[in-house]
């Protein structure tokens, strides 16, 4: 029960690896708010952890909409009375070469991935601080890390979560609020299936499953971590290491 006695939002909690995280928070004894823009998915999510594993809530929002932003971290704090965890995971991706790409679909990866995080720790912090500390967790991505074909808008979303994530961590390390960075790589979802394309390039030999990124969620969420800020932990099996055989047979000599 690591978790036990706290309250814990999770944005982008109806699938993948915020229903995940939202779960495991629960079994763990997290009371758990379930945020997403999907209302059938996001209650899906909580119907779950209430008939088999925990107590959890649901707040309908967009992370990208200020007003929803606050909303959502009000609701969390009207129904439990206190806010210990914010996991910032909701995120899109829109592909497509910079000079292909329509400028609104530019600004919405933008906005819901990076701006979504500024939105929701923007509210969630005066929370923290009114009791005493808190610890906020962004999603990042390895395409954060280095440059993808196609991917310019999303790579450059991710990326700047990691580096809002260190100075955050800067700014609120003495007020006892840690924030640190996810950044998974290839996760099995219904966008990413588990193919022999997509496995050859993990060292490891399989891809990552949700529930994989939603317990590194929980050692950050904890007090196991309670000396660790403004760090960025990749789960990838092991793929932004180095090169795999594979792509090194691609590579010109």
């Amino acid at each position: 029960m690591k978790l036990k006695n706290k309250v814990a939002l999770i944005t982008g909690g109806g699938r993948g690896i915020g229903r995940a995280t939202a779960i495991l928070f629960a079994k763990e004894g997290a009371q758990v708010v379930v945020s997403d823009i999907d209302l059938k998915e996001g209650r899906e999510t909580v119907a779950l952890i209430n008939a088999t594993c925990g107590e959890a809530s649901f707040v309908q929002a967009d992370v990208s909409k200020a007003a929803e932003a606050k909303r959502m971290v009000e609701t969390a704090v009207e129904k439990y009375g206190r806010l210990d965890v914010l996991f910032n995971n909701a995120g899109i991706e829109l592909t497509g070469k910079v000079e292909e790409m329509p400028e609104d679909a530019w600004d919405r990866v933008l906005d819901v991935n990076l701006k979504g995080v500024f939105l929701c720790s923007k509210y969630a912090i005066p929370q923290m601080l009114k009791q005493g500390g808190g610890t906020i967790i962004n999603a990042g991505s390895t395409a954060g890390l280095f440059g993808l074909g196609e991917e310019g808008a999303y790579c450059a979303s991710k990326g700047g979560v990691i580096v809002l994530t260190k100075s955050m961590a800067m700014d609120y390390a003495a007020k006892n609020i840690r924030v640190n960075c996810i950044c998974p790589g290839s996760v099995e979802t219904r966008l990413t299936p588990s193919t022999p394309a997509v496995i050859k390039n993990i060292p490891m030999g399989r891809i990552g499953q949700p529930e994989d990124v939603a317990k590194i969620a929980l050692l950050f969420a904890s007090d196991q971590a309670s000396f660790v800020t403004g760090a960025t932990l990749v789960v990838d099996g092991g793929g932004t290491a180095g090169y795999t055989r594979s792509q090194l047979d691609g590579v010109k000599q």
